[in-house]
């Protein structure tokens, strides 16, 4: 393709410019046109600013209409876009400010001293204020601004985005993401989830996350649909939406809730066409539950940061539960054994690799990680352990770090759960890897029971129900029932965070039973 992202969005500006664009109920809507000249009188602002083509811009903002505004009029102006959560704390968004050393940082209105002090100490040169009522410094200055039409030219090459992971194993890395990797991967998706400038979206994602961003925004933003904002998920809300709207996308906490609705069913979801779901791996009962109740086949996707979207359960055909499908159009995967890197047969476990130009540039300043984790033929190493089966269908077994290696022997974790999760009153449950003397790491598990069946299990019934279907050194050595798995904002499970609530369980000081 190779030209500025914000060229593949600007046909629609044009040729559907009085087409609803984007809005949030009961409060603002932008037209395509009005979205061209608002993200037109912000680009001016950031050149106002300073703002040159390869410099950054932090931002760390509630959602709003006038947050898409200000991606787009960063892509108009050749900056590098770096979306931050929300949720960070101070000392978090001093380590983003020094590592990617941005030129702008917009934050909240409410942090603007705050953000200035800790800006003028991380070397950021300037500092504005962006809120989610159409508010705060930035709007001031965008209110009596010019409308900008010049688009910064750039190459498929040059950075459109930075993203930090989620950092569960240390420090943030800041992957990169070009303006190829951002515009090739919304043009395979919108081919196969058959988007068209007929879809309009309901959009309950956050926007620091590449679900919401360059998933959710650059399809409607390339094929000309609509969407609606929500700030946050609300169950009713959405349900009021849906005779409206045609697509959905969501983590799997989305449509467990949605299912705790009575007012979902077919004469509901009538319209909608398309229901997405991503981020963290969705329960076959979720699955089922909710094609039953409505006739619709949830369609899981797999993606990571670094290569947005890799493969797609099928538009047409089965959507099979516990899979992600197959690799996107452009996109290989394969699957290599995680000591000498060799590909596997059909079937086996192992490394799961992709290529294509959906994967990212690299990690920002660091060139040694970025060169550990890609093969010398491009294969970027995800970190994710799955097997292809022999349907090509991709199956997502965990992370790699997750692996359980117990007296010499590897165990996938989801193994474990799904037994476990199959079992009455179970509602889910996680698997993970506590240190042990003897067996360098014994398998543990902790569960979480549906409502109103906490008193039909215990520790030892379940034991006792795993023997029959598990080779001995997978069987948990200890089971503990908790009240709800801990989740970051997307939905993953933080088995970091279980290890570590659980450290020294083993110990010989604790004298327990293994």
């Amino acid at each position: 393709m190779n030209q500025n992202l914000y060229q593949q969005f600007a046909v629609n500006f044009t040729q559907r410019a009085d087409a609803p664009f984007m809005s949030t109920p009961g409060a603002r809507s932008y037209t395509f046109d009005q979205a061209r000249q608002a993200a037109g009188r912000m680009a001016t602002v950031l050149r106002e600013l300073g703002v040159s083509p390869g410099d950054r811009i932090a931002v760390q903002v509630d959602k709003s209409c006038e947050a898409v505004l200000l991606y787009l009029a960063s892509l108009q102006v050749g900056a590098v876009y770096l979306p931050l959560n929300t949720a960070y704390t101070g000392e978090e968004i001093r380590y983003f400010l020094s590592d990617a050393q941005p030129h702008l940082y917009v934050c909240q209105p409410a942090v603007l001293d705050t953000a200035r002090q800790l800006a003028s100490e991380c070397g950021v040169a300037c500092v504005e204020s962006l809120g989610d009522a159409n508010d705060g410094s930035l709007m001031t200055k965008v209110a009596t601004a010019e409308i900008s039409a010049a688009v910064e030219p750039r190459s498929g090459d040059d950075l459109a985005a930075i993203l930090y992971t989620s950092g569960t194993t240390g420090r943030s890395k800041g992957a990169m993401l070009s303006h190829d990797n951002l515009a090739s991967n919304c043009l395979a998706l919108a081919k196969t989830w058959r988007f068209t400038s007929d879809d309009h979206l309901i959009h309950a994602l956050p926007l620091f996350h590449t679900h919401g961003l360059f998933v959710a925004c650059n399809i409607v933003l390339t094929v000309g649909a609509s969407m609606t904002f929500l700030p946050k998920f609300d169950a009713d809300q959405i349900l009021d939406l849906m005779p409206d709207a045609t697509v959905l996308m969501g983590v799997p906490t989305f449509y467990t809730r949605l299912l705790g609705s009575e007012r979902l069913n077919r004469e509901t979801t009538a319209n909608m066409r398309l229901f997405v779901s991503g981020s963290a791996p969705l329960l076959s009962e979720t699955h089922s539950e909710f094609s039953a109740r409505t006739g619709h086949a949830i369609l899981e996707r797999y993606g990571m940061t670094e290569t947005n979207m890799n493969t797609s359960n099928p538009y047409d055909g089965e959507r099979r539960p516990g899979t992600v499908g197959m690799a996107l159009p452009g996109t290989e995967v394969r699957i290599t054994d995680r000591e000498s890197g060799a590909t596997l047969p059909q079937g086996e476990t192992g490394l799961l690799e992709v290529k294509g130009p959906n994967v990212f540039v690299g990690y920002w300043n660091m060139p040694e990680k970025t060169a550990e984790e890609f093969r010398k033929d491009g294969y970027f190493i995800t970190g994710d352990l799955a097997l292809i089966d022999a349907d090509g269908y991709v199956n997502i077994v965990g992370r790699d770090k997750d692996l359980i290696i117990s007296g010499g022997y590897n165990i996938y974790p989801k193994e474990v759960e799904l037994l476990i999760d199959d079992l009455p009153g179970v509602n889910e449950s996680a698997v993970f890897g506590i240190a042990h003397p003897d067996f360098g790491e014994a398998v543990c598990a902790v569960v979480v029971m549906q409502p109103g069946q906490q008193d039909k299990a215990s520790e030892a019934s379940i034991l006792a129900a795993l023997q029959d279907n598990l080779a001995r050194y997978k069987q948990p050595k200890r089971l503990f029932f908790i009240d709800s798995l801990p989740r970051n904002v997307m939905g993953k499970v933080q088995k970091k965070q279980l290890r570590d609530d659980y450290a020294g369980l083993f110990s010989p000081e604790k004298s327990v039973s293994a």
